[in-house]
Formats: C-alpha cells, structure tokens, sequence
C-alpha cells in the first residue's frame, strides 16, 4: 500500500486493486496529479467500504463496488474502471446516487490482438515444444544419446507445423479488438468469417477466435452443441473472458481431437483451480490472462484514467458510463 497525506484542494482518492496494471514500473503521476492518491495492491471484498472511506474517488481493476458499498460511502462522487469492462460494479446503484462511473474502451486492443496471434502461431508452428525438444536433445547429446536426431523425421511427422494462408478463422465478436485479429489474419493469408454476419461459416472455420464481451445470454456459450457443429480438428482461442466456455466441453473436445488445439488467455477462475481439466489436455496453451501487460498498454491505461477524471472535473463526460 502506498499512502500519502492528503492534499489541499484535491479531492480524496482510492486505488483498490492495482496489482495487475503497475508491477513497480510506471508513475501515478498523472492521477496524483489531479487527486491525493492512496493506492493498494489488492483489497478484500470485506474490506471494500473501509478502505473507500470518505474518499471522493474511487479507482479499480476488477475488484467489485456493488451497492452495499456504494451507500457505505456517502462522500463518493466517481467510480473510475481501470479496464474495459463494467460488469462487476453496480451501475444503478451508481446511478441512483447521482455517482459518475467511467472505464476504459479500448486500450488494450493492440496487445491482446497481438497475444491472439501469438497464441494462435504458438500453436501452428509449435515454438514452445520445438523449443523444448532442441534443449532436451542437447542434453540428450551431452548424455552420450543421439541429440539433434532425435527431434527429426518421426518428431516432426507426428508434430507437424501448419500453414496459416488459405485457411479460414472465424471471429466471434467484431469489435475494436476482433477487428484488429482479422486485419492481422487477412495479412497471413487468411480468409476472415464474422460470426454476427455469417455464424456457420464462422463456426465452421479452421480457426475460431472470441473476442466478445461476457454477459449472461452468452455465458458458457462454447458448449457440446457449439463445438459439435465446428470443422473437425479446428483450433480455438480465446483472449475474452473465461466464462465464454464450459471447460468440461471444451477439455472433452481436446481429448477425442474435435479440436485440434486451444490457446486460452483466460479461464472460468482466475488463476485456475487444480481441477481445471484443461490442465490436463497437453494440446491446450493457457497463459494467465497477461495479454494486457505490456508497460506501453498499462501506462495508457493509467493516462487514460488521469484523462477520464480530468473530464469529470470539468463537467464533462468522457467514457461516461452513467
């Protein structure tokens, strides 16, 4: 936690979660500019109202502010969200206490457009086991075994690598972040299906890629019956929210080979419980939901922060929420 005195003519501010978005290595400048700022790594739920206090201000990634919290706080006046999106924070409760809420659009799409395609060319063209078997092979060699031959003929038979052009790939989710993949996918040589304007083709794509936002109409919409009716051996990603697939569909479909291979950003709990059985699939990739950590992309995060409380001090309503 870091604290400082409060000062006057600034308005009281809280950080609740910043964990994720400054690991040590960027300022708070910009907010400090315009607030007198007490940030935390972490904030238990328990401990959400306590640590608001009397502030006006409130910042956070995904910690939750329902309204509970809300009418524990009489002197809060702005909800800033250090993220895209909004669902863990009671708007209407927000609303009805005249509490201006804002988020962040946008900020992240070039990186976790960026982690898609990496994801997805990890996948074709095997770095990580490749990388693996070269090391495993010099020690082999250094061992008195055969080496480097172990990782030819027969290895790279049974762990082909796939060519991305003239294959198709499905995006689920067509906004800032699912254009951005099928731009980057048209330049590999890629035909691009949108799931909004033509589902089965998107579907039947040797690819699928999410990039929608979760919601309750759409929650745990990769289930048996989707992944029945995609191309047999596609490959899936999903740098969107975990909530999106039902696992147990998802690790039976890696298993039998209806996918071929997944790489996940991002998982039902974060980080994943042992029981996660898409731990056990090896053709399955999972990072831990990192696609927006480059220090460019969390340094805008936090000007744009600075940018959408600036706004609301001047009476205007930038990334207005409600």
């Amino acid at each position: 936690m870091h604290r400082k005195e409060p000062e006057r003519n600034k308005m009281k501010a809280v950080f609740l979660d910043y964990k994720d978005i400054n690991i040590g290595d960027l300022s708070w400048a910009p907010l400090e500019e315009l607030c007198s700022l007490e940030v935390y790594e972490t904030t238990p739920a328990e401990e959400t109202a306590e640590r608001i206090g009397d502030a006006e201000i409130v910042f956070m990634d995904s910690a939750s502010v329902s309204r509970e919290v809300i009418e524990s706080c009489p002197n809060l006046k702005y909800i800033g969200i250090a993220a895209t999106g909004f669902n863990h924070i009671d708007l209407k409760a927000a609303e009805e206490r005249g509490i201006a809420v804002t988020n962040v659009p946008a900020y992240s799409t070039s990186a976790v457009s960026q982690h898609a395609i990496s994801l997805l060319l990890n996948i074709t063209n095997k770095i990580s086991r490749y990388d693996n078997a070269l090391r495993e092979s010099v020690a082999d060699k250094a061992a008195g075994g055969s080496g480097w031959d172990e990782i030819s003929g027969e290895y790279f038979n049974s762990n082909p690598l796939t060519l991305l052009e003239g294959k198709t790939i499905g995006i689920i989710g067509y906004g800032n972040i699912g254009r951005r993949v099928a731009a980057i996918a048209e330049t590999l040589g890629m035909k691009v299906n949108i799931y909004s304007r033509d589902r089965e083709a998107a579907i039947k794509s040797d690819v699928v890629s999410m990039h929608c936002p979760l919601d309750e109409n759409n929650r745990g919409m990769i289930n048996e019956e989707f992944i029945e009716q995609m191309k047999d051996g596609a490959i899936f990603i999903n740098t969107a929210r975990g909530g999106l697939v039902d696992e147990e569909a998802l690790a039976k479909a890696l298993n039998t080979g209806k996918i071929a291979f997944a790489g996940l950003d991002v998982t039902q709990h974060e980080p994943p419980q042992e029981d996660c059985p898409l731990l056990k699939c090896e053709n399955c990739i999972i990072t831990p939901h990192m696609a927006f950590m480059p220090k460019e992309t969390r340094s805008e995060l936090i000007e744009r922060c600075a940018d959408n409380l600036r706004s609301f001090t001047e009476g205007k309503r930038l990334n207005r929420l409600v």
